[in-house]
């Protein structure tokens, strides 16, 4: 059948199974939203307030949900505004297709009002792009565009149309989209290797990345701790592959991890990395990191096998096949004796904080309280996201979405509605900092707009919290440019995008607006005032060994 350019993008996102869409219209895409007018039914188009909203929209609902996340912009600004996103999705390996639609081709390389070459601009943050200039390969590109986000390691793809296309007609055959499973051969040598390193360990120590959230393969890692016997910690992106409440659980490893996890992987005499890639702010300094034992790293992407840590065994492939068949090769051990010494380390150095007063620790545990630990947690990036981190205690995968690698300030309220419209059964709350909400505030019209019942946390203490302490410990409480005490009144803020409000400035006014925020079924804030001066602990120096964790107590001493 013949059909027009942007019927063809619609139709191809309903091969894919696709049911919601994030963007913002404009000129050169007005024929793909043309089109989607005539399939609301079947396709979910969630106008966000910014197109860099749309982006964090499309990756938290690919983070909640395991499918790949959509989003749509116009050519130039509206293209450009979404660049933040998509870097944010690649760092963390997000499954993404970002639709643009750029100016007609004769005009395409002439500075034509709202031109720019986004594919060009794109092209070190994402899988692979594509600029579309004939109606004839579009569906295979949009095709190829989806293979390419959802395989392998999942990531950003960019299909970038000239508009001449979306209107430009062509014979359109559906295709049946089946995804076959990777073949994911197993090389018997290597595995052999790798359960015999694990046979023979004495110290074993499991570190799990969010490439085991990716894979899937929590059920597995969870049968491989049982029968390694091994203590467990994990990534900022890993959380929920090993269940917190787990007497094995250590923690979070890294500058903000606990000095169980640090310490045990200093410890331990045969590090297994799954899915992990050694990020700087895990390893601290990369010749002491885990240096009296033996590494196996199992990664599905080649690249970062040796990159950053070197391993004595790895193996490359999809997490939960290798774990599947490692597992039938191990011998059930019993290594009481150093989970007996990992037990102390965790009773020693638990995760503490200045209970006295209203603070993001002990706000986390009253969410993690009355929500029974089953809600999806978003981040923005600072302090609250590493007490988020800390004082939730995470069961299951795809419950903590945030944004590990790039670091985005203003990520994680377009992420919880997202996250709220692929899972609505799930209580999807965003825990922020004043800072990032005042990147990204105006996501909450788009809330209220579609009722997205989203619970927004901001952690308000006036200051950007994360760059103040490092002020305080590293440059003489020279705090440049980052006290935010004004007039802004966040409650009014909310209130006036059409949502509700309510002030916390007390311990005691936490349990009763978590629970009117949970009973309400519209999206609410919380404007939750803390200290200026509330620290992260543990925390390691940049580059320090992971030795050196330290915490307010050692400061003092």
């Amino acid at each position: 059948m013949q059909l027009t350019g942007a019927e063809i993008v619609v139709e191809c996102l309903k091969e894919q199974g696709v049911d919601t869409v994030f963007g913002y219209p404009g000129g050169t895409i007005l024929n793909v939203y043309d089109a989607l007018y005539n399939h609301s039914s079947e396709i979910r188009h969630v106008l966000t307030s910014h197109e860099q909203g749309a982006a964090h929209a499309a990756d938290g609902y690919a983070r909640a949900t395991g499918k790949i996340g959509v989003c749509m912009a116009t050519s130039g600004p509206g293209a450009t505004n979404l660049v933040t996103g998509i870097a944010t999705a690649y760092m963390d390996s997000v499954p993404l297709v970002a639709i643009t639609c750029n100016v007609n081709l004769p005009a395409l390389g002439k500075d034509s009002f709202q031109e720019v070459d986004i594919a060009g601009v794109t092209m070190p943050i994402t899988k692979h792009g594509y600029i579309v200039k004939d109606v004839n390969i579009l569906a295979d590109t949009i095709r190829k565009a989806f293979s390419i986000a959802g395989s392998g390691r999942p990531g950003p793809v960019l299909v970038d149309i000239t508009k001449d296309v979306t209107a430009n007609k062509c014979e359109y055959e559906p295709v049946k989209i089946e995804h076959p499973m990777d073949s994911n051969k197993i090389d018997e040598d290597k595995l052999n290797e790798i359960a015999d390193m694990i046979n023979s360990a004495s110290k074993p120590f499991i570190y799990v990345g969010g490439g085991a959230v990716i894979s899937g393969a929590s059920d597995e890692v969870r049968e491989l701790a049982a029968i390694a016997d091994a203590p467990v910690c994990d990534t900022l992106m890993g959380k929920g592959v090993f269940d917190g409440h787990d007497p094995k659980y250590t923690g979070m490893i890294g500058m903000h991890g606990t000095k169980a996890s640090n310490f045990g992987v200093s410890q331990c005499d045969l590090l297994i990395a799954l899915g992990a890639r050694f990020s700087d702010r895990v390893i601290g300094s990369p010749s002491t990191f885990a240096s009296e034992a033996k590494i196996i790293h199992i990664d599905i992407d080649a690249a970062e096998i040796h990159k950053n840590i070197h391993a004595d065994a790895f193996m490359v492939g999809d997490l939960e096949t290798i774990l599947t068949a490692l597992n039938k090769k191990l011998k059930q051990a019993d290594h009481s004796e150093w989970l007996k010494t990992i037990a102390d380390l965790k009773a020693k150095y638990p995760l503490a904080y200045d209970d006295s007063k209203l603070s993001c620790p002990y706000i986390m545990q009253k969410i993690d309280e009355l929500t029974d630990g089953k809600a999806i947690i978003t981040t923005d990036v600072g302090q609250h996201q590493m007490w988020a981190a800390q004082y939730y205690t995470y069961s299951e995968p795809r419950t903590f979405l945030s944004s590990g690698g790039l670091g985005t300030m203003g990520y994680g309220l377009g992420a919880c509605i997202g996250a709220k419209v692929g899972k609505p059964d799930k209580i999807c709350i965003n825990i922020a900092g004043d800072g990032c909400f005042r990147m990204n505030m105006n996501e909450l019209a788009t809330a209220s707009r579609y009722n997205i019942p989203i619970i927004e946390v901001v952690i308000n203490n006036h200051v950007l919290g994360m760059v103040r302490q490092w002020q305080t410990l590293y440059y003489g409480k020279r705090y440049s440019q980052t006290v935010l005490n004004d007039s802004v009144d966040f409650c009014k803020v909310a209130e006036g995008l059409g949502c509700e409000a309510i002030l916390v400035d007390s311990k005691e006014a936490v349990e009763p607006a978590i629970r009117k925020a949970l009973e309400c079924g519209r999206p609410v804030l919380l404007n939750c005032i803390i200290p200026e001066d509330d620290k992260v602990f543990p925390m390691s120096s940049p580059g320090a060994p992971l030795t050196e964790t330290f915490d307010a107590s050692d400061l003092e001493s």
